[in-house]
């Protein structure tokens, strides 16, 4: 049986500039996820907003969370959401 590959939509902050911030982060995980993802979609926004979505479920909220996450962090949560025995190597350690 084929699982749905997840769409991860990256909701960005036009007025703070924080496009670089958010395709640095797509960039991150589809270098590591390649073929395992639907894509990475990058939604400007407003407001202060940083979030970051796997499908409709979300991995990562600026002001909740703290900041902006570490690409390591954001890959563990993607992985847990759609491939949680993945073992992302070095990652992990």
């Amino acid at each position: 049986m084929m699982m749905k590959k997840p769409l991860v939509t990256i909701e960005y902050c036009c007025q703070c500039q924080w496009l670089f911030r958010a395709a640095w982060l797509a960039q991150e995980l589809l270098n590591t996820f390649a073929e395992d993802l639907a894509g990475v979609t990058l939604k400007p926004t407003h407001g202060g907003r940083f979030y970051i979505y796997a499908d409709d479920v979300l991995l990562w909220e600026r002001k909740r969370d703290g900041g902006f996450p570490e690409a390591k962090i954001l890959k563990q949560r993607l992985r847990n959401y759609f491939q949680p025995d993945r073992d992302l190597g070095h990652i992990d350690s």
